[in-house]
């Protein structure tokens, strides 16, 4: 499992648009609005690493730069493998 966190800053007046059209990008899991230096983060949980490059948020208006974190490990008080494994057998 590949966890990636995108960093996005996004036109005025454009957050509540861009973040519902993160939730229909085929596997991204969770996204937020946020206050500091990003507007929106979002994040991305595939089973391979090349499924980053099939993530098709350049369809996504009102991004005006993106900024991507690869996770190399996770730490977490819940098994993260498990909870997003469920219906992938």
């Amino acid at each position: 499992m590949v966890t990636a966190i995108i960093l996005v800053t996004v036109e005025r007046g454009k957050i509540q648009d861009v973040a519902q059209q993160f939730l229909g990008v085929e596997g991204i899991t969770e996204v937020y609005s946020v206050t500091g230096r990003y507007d929106v983060v979002a994040i991305a949980r595939l089973p391979e690493f090349e499924g980053l490059a099939d993530l098709q948020i350049s369809r996504i208006g009102g991004i005006l730069r993106t900024e991507t974190l690869v996770a190399f490990q996770a730490l977490s008080k819940h098994d993260l493998e498990r909870i997003f494994a469920i219906g992938q057998e």
